[in-house]
């Protein structure tokens, strides 16, 4: 009989993670014989085969990709999956026990949604485990009540929807590469087909991913490029709204060059202050829009 969900998880090269993170998707509330896991691994050398093996939970299967991103391996778990739900989570994600369960009631209470679960962001094991049992203390992304969300939360760590539904929405746009927005991408597409996305915050997990802020300020920019892709695909001028691409951020940016006294100052004071730090990462991603506009015309585009 086939189980009633499939957890699609893409990996590369995260055998450090995985080894905390595979052992809480078998924790799961919810029966081991009525949903299975994916890891669907996009040619990892770090060991992920072994530590599979070594784990040995039986509802998890790994699913080698020769070569891809993540698009490619969540659209392989898609294809793969036996499940009528997918629920999508990554290998830097810890679940709660009760994860996969609530989700399945997500969908028992919203039929025909895309549903987004409560994603809380934890800087080591350590966070993990306190939060894990002070609810109060959580990093909440999203109003505290359940509700309906915009295409812009369509947040691949912690979502779910019905397979038939991701199929027919086309799944993962997979020209989407390097970093950024194939979720909202996809999120924006199922909300053209009508189909709404429902925060169900029961739904839990903790997104273990500490990083430097360099590495943060790169991927900001990536991020902005990403954004530039994602309208000229759609020609929507709303995605642009949406993403904080407007003549007033756009114009902000113009007075504000990067080797500027106010930009320097700010990536300077960033380990110290929220502001600073805020104020550069917007600097990076509009810098990323507009390197990714300026490309984009020079191709007539």
């Amino acid at each position: 009989m086939n189980p009633d969900v499939s957890v699609v998880v893409p990996t590369l090269n995260r055998c450090d993670t995985l080894a905390h993170v595979l052992p809480t998707l078998a924790r799961q509330t919810f029966a081991p014989d009525r949903f299975e896991i994916l890891l669907c691994d996009t040619g990892s050398t770090d060991g992920t085969q072994a530590l599979v093996a070594q784990l040995a939970i039986p509802n998890l299967t790994l699913v080698e990709i020769a070569h891809g991103e993540r698009s490619v391996a969540r659209n392989t778990g898609i294809r793969r999956a036996r499940g009528a739900i997918v629920v999508f989570t990554d290998a830097d994600i810890l679940a709660d026990t009760r994860l996969v369960e609530e989700h399945v009631r997500a969908h028992a209470m919203h039929p025909g949604a895309a549903i987004v679960g409560w994603e809380s962001r934890v800087a080591s094991l350590e966070e993990y485990r306190f939060v894990a049992v002070a609810p109060e203390r959580r990093h909440r992304l999203h109003a505290a009540r359940a509700g309906r969300l915009s295409w812009m939360f369509f947040l691949t760590g912690n979502a779910s929807a019905a397979r038939d539904v991701l199929l027919r929405a086309g799944a993962f746009d997979e020209a989407f590469t390097g970093y950024g927005h194939e979720d909202l991408d996809l999120g924006y597409r199922l909300r053209r087909l009508g189909v709404p996305i429902v925060y169900h915050p029961a739904a839990v997990n903790y997104h273990w991913h500490p990083e430097s802020f360099p590495v943060r300020c790169g991927k900001m920019e990536l991020a902005g490029r990403a954004t530039v892709r994602f309208y000229r695909k759609h020609r929507d001028w709303r995605i642009l709204l949406r993403m904080g691409v407007n003549p007033i951020s756009l114009g902000v940016h113009a007075l504000l060059p990067s080797n500027g006294r106010i930009v320097r100052a700010c990536a300077a004071r960033a380990d110290h202050s929220a502001a600073c730090r805020e104020i550069t990462l917007q600097h990076r991603y509009l810098t990323g829009v507009k390197a990714a506009w300026r490309e984009a015309e020079g191709q007539g585009g």
